[in-house]
């Protein structure tokens, strides 16, 4: 597919999806969630990391009011199930590291598309505003998922009630996201994340990821067992022959990945 709202790259193993429509603060359309959900699907294939970002001053202002000749014309409920699923489940399913590098804005529907990578890393600039109820909607894109997890209730019901920015250092600390840091230093921070995992043992993050997701709806008794079968499927990985022997000879691990 050749992609008009988004840029991709590969290198270094690194997939870098950059929403491209700076000049709307990279608003999602339909043809955006489309080429964004075959975009992760690729990067998903050919990378063993993927980052995705924002072009421009704003990670993403979230969806186009502008992307229908009127607002009767917006079928709320099909949008969500038909575009905004597919796109969401890709991101939080990717079978490698997924990214958010949020330079700038991320607002709505674009906070909660950078909530559904494993990691967010935000420029101390940014900011993540739930901004449903300022136009009479509720949180979606994940919403309602993410946040009460991630911040706890209180936190998430206030954010999403108010519809106040929240600063990215306001986020870290929270726990919203992984990590806030200072403008002139965020491209090398996420680049080092990014060659960080893009190095690493590439079957040992998909079982993290897998137990991590499967712990939110088990008891301990069943993340106990989820664990030992897991950690036998790593234990059988040439990646984990390969740590261990970096460990003895006291040399860097060079794990194969995919």
């Amino acid at each position: 597919m050749d992609y008009e709202t988004l840029l991709y790259d590969l290198s270094d193993n690194i997939a870098t999806i950059t929403l491209n429509r700076p000049d709307v603060l990279n608003g999602l359309t339909t043809q955006m969630r489309a080429e964004l959900l075959d975009a992760v699907k690729r990067g998903e294939a050919e990378a063993r990391v993927l980052v995705l970002t924002g072009a421009g001053r704003g990670f993403c202002a979230g969806q186009d009011l502008g992307d229908a000749s009127k607002v009767s014309d917006i079928d709320m409920e099909g949008t969500l199930r038909d575009e905004y699923e597919p796109m969401l489940r890709a991101i939080f399913d990717c079978r490698i590291p997924t990214i958010s590098a949020v330079n700038g804005m991320a607002a709505g529907a674009g906070a909660n598309l950078a909530l559904a990578a494993d990691v967010v890393i935000a420029a101390e600039s940014a900011t993540f505003l739930q901004a449903f109820s300022r136009i009479g909607l509720i949180p979606d894109a994940g919403g309602t998922y993410w946040l009460p997890r991630q911040v706890g209730f209180a936190r998430a019901m206030g954010a999403s009630l108010f519809a106040e920015p929240v600063s990215a250092v306001k986020a870290a600390e929270w726990g919203m996201i992984w990590e806030s840091v200072p403008d002139g230093s965020f491209a090398a921070v996420v680049r080092t994340r990014a060659l960080h995992l893009a190095n690493g043992p590439t079957e040992a993050y998909r079982l993290i990821k897998r137990a991590m997701r499967m712990s939110v709806d088990q008891t301990l008794d069943e993340q106990l067992e989820t664990e030992a079968h897991l950690q036998g499927k790593a234990g059988r990985t040439a990646d984990f022959k390969e740590g261990v022997m970096a460990f003895l000879e006291k040399r860097k691990a060079k794990f194969e990945g995919r």
